[in-house]
């Protein structure tokens, strides 16, 4: 089944990709590696949700913030490569949840990256992975992940 065939099953449209906030873009490539750029999840009009892990948005909250990441680096990996068929394999995912110093529930919140990867690609969505706390991130986003990914030309 193509990746396509997949998103269609699930029936899963993939989201706008939102406008990055400085001069980089969303994602590089070299050689048969992508590299994707942060990302945070964006509300229906296109506006980056804002808060901690724990204080302002729980733990199933912020699982459905990185499940809405992963559905925006997909289609940045779309957009950049044409086709999701050119994706070999998810490499390396780095979620950074933003929370207070006593959150601990770090892996749980990029779970919703994780899982979704695999819904999607099967296991060439399976990868290595961080899950760390920050004490901010960039207009107080409450989740935001990168990714490097192994593409076929």
């Amino acid at each position: 089944m193509s990746v396509e065939d997949r998103l269609n099953e699930l029936g899963i449209t993939l989201p706008a990709i939102p406008e990055p906030v400085g001069n980089y873009v969303a994602a590089v490539r070299t050689g048969n590696l992508l590299y994707l750029g942060g990302q945070g999840s964006v509300n229906a009009e296109g506006v980056y949700f804002s808060g901690k892990v724990g204080a302002d948005f729980t733990v199933d909250e912020a699982y459905r913030h990185a499940r809405a990441i992963a559905l925006q680096q997909v289609a940045v990996m779309k957009s950049v490569l044409g086709s999701l068929e050119r994706v070999n394999r998810i490499v390396k995912v780095l979620g950074m949840v933003n929370a207070g110093p006593d959150f601990t529930q770090h892996p749980q919140v990029i779970n919703g990256f994780s899982d979704t990867l695999v819904e999607i690609f099967g296991e060439k969505g399976r990868h290595a992975r961080s899950a760390v706390g920050m004490g901010s991130l960039p207009m107080n986003i409450p989740v935001e992940v990168e990714l490097i990914v192994e593409v076929t030309d």
